[in-house]
């Protein structure tokens, strides 16, 4: 997955921190009267705002992790099989079974590598679906936008796009990046991801998710059968 961790840490985030209070006071009644920063990388930024919420006037402090929006995406073969990835997480120290899916990097804060036109959300989409699965959209293919959640909301404000990429299919010479953390790579079947879900082998919030997603826009049943 590409990142732009040479970039300037301020530039990165001090736009979203400007549109993110902006649209917060805009809302209803949000509005932050202070904001300290603790720490911060190419990748988050933790800091600690003095928020008035619309049912509170005096403002209340909360610790917030800013981190980049990402993008997941669920691979759909032409026989109706998803494709998930076996990927080694450090922080739980365990390797698990996700949906392909990556930070959303050079679109942040509207800033990328010099003279480059910043990607789309859907290129994004698109680009990790190749780097980390090997699979790219089929020529027939259509990629579909499934909306987007929030992934912890009560520590976070990162958000999560979905998308259906269907039918994909192998791309041809891939070869994955040593640098992905990445052991293995399989289609399975509806009633494998069925099995996988009630036995506690998928359990990661983006790629339950975007099941739940998938199954409320008719894509994916996970009715038992």
């Amino acid at each position: 997955m590409r990142s732009y961790c040479d970039l300037p840490i301020h530039l990165l985030f001090a736009f979203r921190r400007t549109i993110h209070n902006l649209s917060r006071v805009k809302q209803g009644g949000w509005k932050t009267m202070s904001s300290e920063r603790h720490f911060a990388n190419a990748h988050l930024e933790v800091v600690t705002d003095q928020v008035q919420t619309p049912t509170r006037s005096k403002p209340r402090s909360w610790t917030v992790v800013h981190r980049k929006a990402a993008v997941i995406i669920a691979p759909m073969t032409r026989d109706g099989k998803i494709v998930l990835i076996c990927q080694e997480r450090i922080p739980i120290r365990a390797t698990i079974w996700e949906m392909p899916s990556g930070q959303i990097d050079n679109s942040v804060a509207g800033v990328g590598d010099p003279g480059s036109t910043p990607e789309t959300i859907e290129q994004v989409a698109l680009r990790e679906l190749r780097e980390e699965a090997g699979y790219e959209l089929a020529k027939d293919g259509e990629l579909i936008a499934l909306g987007y959640y929030f992934t912890s909301p009560g520590f976070t404000d990162e958000r999560g796009y979905f998308f259906l990429a269907r039918p994909a299919e192998l791309s041809p010479d891939y070869v994955r990046d040593e640098a992905e953390a990445i052991s293995d790579c399989h289609a399975f079947s509806v009633p494998e991801i069925r099995r996988m879900i009630a036995e506690n082998e998928i359990r990661d919030a983006n790629t339950l998710s975007i099941c739940a997603r998938l199954a409320t826009r008719g894509f994916l049943s996970l009715e038992l059968r």
